[in-house]
């Protein structure tokens, strides 16, 4: 069983950059296929980017062009690199090994870290 541990969040302006880390344990994370969510206030939790294995890479529309989503599986890790933030990316956001994946796309997420919270906010 893979433990995550989410950082790097925090608050932030508009049009700013965070980078969120995921550090793994209890597994080597190079064969699964990876994702990172997020839930705000009231919102169910969504998927925001997805890299498999093989290094193919999958968004969601609303941070395509802003976010990229990495690994470094000699470290064990997984990162997302946020710019050009903005309100409506303000949530808690998870980091999980994907169970199913459907083109490129996290499908069925497994166990969930604590999350970090992301704010963007002036």
């Amino acid at each position: 069983q893979v433990q995550l541990v989410e950082s790097g969040g925090g608050l932030v302006q508009p049009g700013g950059s965070l980078r969120l880390s995921c550090a793994a344990s209890g597994s080597n994370i190079s064969i699964y296929t990876m994702a990172w969510y997020r839930q705000a206030p009231g919102k169910q939790r969504e998927l925001v980017a997805t890299i498999t294995a093989g290094g193919s890479l999958n968004y969601v529309d609303s941070v395509k062009g802003r976010f990229i989503i990495s690994r470094d599986n000699a470290k064990n890790m997984m990162s997302l690199q946020m710019n050009s933030l903005n309100p409506e990316d303000t949530a808690v956001y998870y980091c999980t090994v994907c169970r199913l994946i459907l083109q490129a796309a996290c499908l069925i997420p497994g166990d969930w870290g604590q999350g970090t919270q992301v704010t963007v906010s002036s």
